[in-house]
């Protein structure tokens, strides 16, 4: 395994982030797995030297961190360091479960900390941006969750650029506690973060967690195949994101290209081209089967040349924003 600082924040985290979405409560969605694979490849995870972890309140609703923090259990604490997020209404009966008030964040990382079996997480990111609530509303709640020591450091997720600098500037004016962490939506066939979302964290110092490394499995076999897996046929977002568009199929094409001649799979040449990203820190990877996750981690050996990288980048072109709702 490698490790690297994640942002400004001086923790030293693995290249290869677990995201713990696919794991919880099966009848949330029906690609997910239970608990007993949770605990599996949480194992299998820190056996591969990975000490870095997120999920969220949304994720089966509570059901993934609470499997997480039973997982985590049983390894030293100080060890591992834990993500999770807050901005989506998990109660149908409670309004103020989602959002980014104080009293939702308040409420919702209490609930988090319950679940995960934790008196603090490492990283508490906010999942989207809310445009009911101030974002000097939102930081400020931030800021005490730090100072009260449920949060050491706080994050965000995909928004727009403006709204970031936004929010970095309000922190600064008021002093309080700015954003260390970036988790936006970025892949191959989804670079539209190139734009201005990746030189701001970089300029700014922000750690960078690609969600959706591998475009939801659109890169990890022929474009044809999509639909083929479970997840591919059953999960209606991610038929919404513009992966197949403007030289996608192409991409998906170059990746198949590549991956025959390296002697690897599709997701190993996907995520090696993430991995040779100086902005990028660590991909969130999602796994349905520990072989996956055991390919991830070897991906971290895969040596591309600028060719390489150049061949595989050619035919992208322009797509719709798509992953900030």
């Amino acid at each position: 395994m490698e490790y690297t600082t994640l942002g400004s924040t001086g923790i030293e985290v693995s290249k290869i982030c677990l995201g713990c979405m696919s794991f919880g409560d099966p009848e949330w969605r029906e690609w997910v797995k239970g608990e007993e694979y949770g605990h599996e490849l949480v194992d299998r995870a820190i056996d591969l030297g990975i000490n870095f972890f997120d999920t969220a309140n949304m994720y089966s609703k509570g059901e993934s961190e609470r499997v997480l923090g039973d997982a985590l259990a049983d390894y030293d604490r100080d060890a591992q360091v834990v993500a999770t997020k807050g901005y989506f209404q998990i109660d149908e009966q409670n309004p103020n479960s989602g959002g980014l008030s104080r009293k939702a964040l308040e409420q919702e990382l209490s609930n988090s900390l319950d679940r995960l079996g934790m008196e603090t997480v490492d990283l508490y990111q906010i999942h989207r941006w809310d445009y009911d609530t101030p974002i000097e509303t939102t930081l400020r709640a931030l800021d005490d969750a730090v100072r009260r020591g449920q949060a050491r450091h706080v994050g965000a997720s995909s928004m727009w650029a403006h709204q970031l600098a936004d929010a970095l500037h309000t922190s600064d004016r008021f002093g309080l506690e700015r954003f260390a962490t970036m988790q936006n939506h970025y892949n191959l066939v989804y670079r539209e973060e190139e734009r201005e979302m990746l030189p701001l964290c970089e300029r700014e110092n922000l750690g960078v967690l690609p969600w959706s490394p591998m475009a939801r499995g659109y890169l990890t076999r022929p474009h044809e195949e999509f639909t083929a897996t479970t997840r591919g046929e059953t999960d209606d977002y991610t038929q919404e994101h513009p992966y197949p568009d403007n030289g996608g199929e192409e991409i998906n094409e170059r990746v198949g290209e590549l991956a025959a001649d390296h002697g690897v799979s599709m997701a190993q040449i996907a995520l090696a081209w993430l991995l040779h990203k100086d902005w990028v820190t660590a991909p969130i990877i999602g796994a349905s089967r520990i072989e996956h996750l055991e390919d991830a981690v070897e991906a971290l050996e895969i040596d591309l040349s600028e060719s390489d990288m150049a061949y595989l980048e050619e035919p992208y072109e322009p797509v719709p924003v798509s992953g900030h709702e």
